[in-house]
């Protein structure tokens, strides 16, 4: 009896609570073949070193030139509009911890490989960590280096807490974020970062000074989406 209740059980859940995409709330598992459909990739052409789309390729777009990167690269999987923006929000503010198996796939049809020693990824603010079963970007920074085949481990912490940078200019996300990250133990010489979305580039690169300040020689920056300007 016990072990018949089981499936009983899940199917009178379904019935109840049947699943839905979570960024029209269609009737899908995760996201629907439409929603999925209408995710934008971010294909050639973009800048070499921040990722941002291009008219044509170039080593440094308007976006970036003139700042001081400690990243050698960064790349986004998708554009930060439309069922992105839900799928994210959901990740993280829904703590529907499914999604990210769902993610690293995504990203890993997207990105190639990195020529890396070791992933590791953007530490969680431990108050935001407390609301959260788990935070997107170490979750997306296993499963990816699950597919990829390649070791993931922690190799930055937080030296504060800080505000969230949503309502912050450039200027002002820099400054949140200066001297935010150390490298609490010694990295190998070439690191794959990974977050769940690029927006200023702010974070990344705060992470990726620390990570260099800590003896790492290549920085590449990957994410599951980007913000577009």
């Amino acid at each position: 009896m016990a072990v018949a209740s089981v499936p009983s059980s899940a199917w009178f859940v379904d019935l109840l609570f049947p699943p839905r995409c979570v960024a029209c709330r269609g009737p899908a598992s995760d996201l629907c073949g439409s929603c999925l459909a209408a995710l934008r990739p971010l294909r050639p052409p973009r800048c070499a070193r921040c990722g941002a789309p291009t008219a044509w390729p170039v080593a440094r777009c308007r976006e970036c030139a003139g700042r001081r990167l400690s990243f050698h690269r960064a790349t986004a999987a998708f554009a930060y509009e439309g069922p992105t923006v839900a799928f994210v929000r959901a990740w993280k503010e829904r703590g529907l911890r499914r999604l990210a198996p769902l993610a690293a796939r995504l990203v890993a049809d997207q990105v190639a490989c990195p020529a890396a020693d070791v992933i590791t990824y953007i530490p969680p603010d431990l108050v935001r960590q407390l609301e959260r079963a788990r935070h997107p970007a170490p979750a997306l920074a296993e499963e990816l280096a699950a597919l990829w085949s390649l070791p993931c481990r922690p190799h930055l912490r937080r030296t504060r807490a800080t505000g969230r940078q949503a309502s912050l200019g450039l200027a002002q996300r820099g400054g949140n974020v200066r001297d935010l990250f150390v490298a609490d133990r010694e990295p190998p010489e070439r690191v794959t970062l990974v977050d769940d979305v690029y927006t200023s580039g702010s974070t990344v690169n705060a992470a990726a000074r620390a990570l260099r300040r800590g003896g790492v020689t290549h920085v590449e920056v990957i994410t599951f989406a980007r913000a577009i300007r």
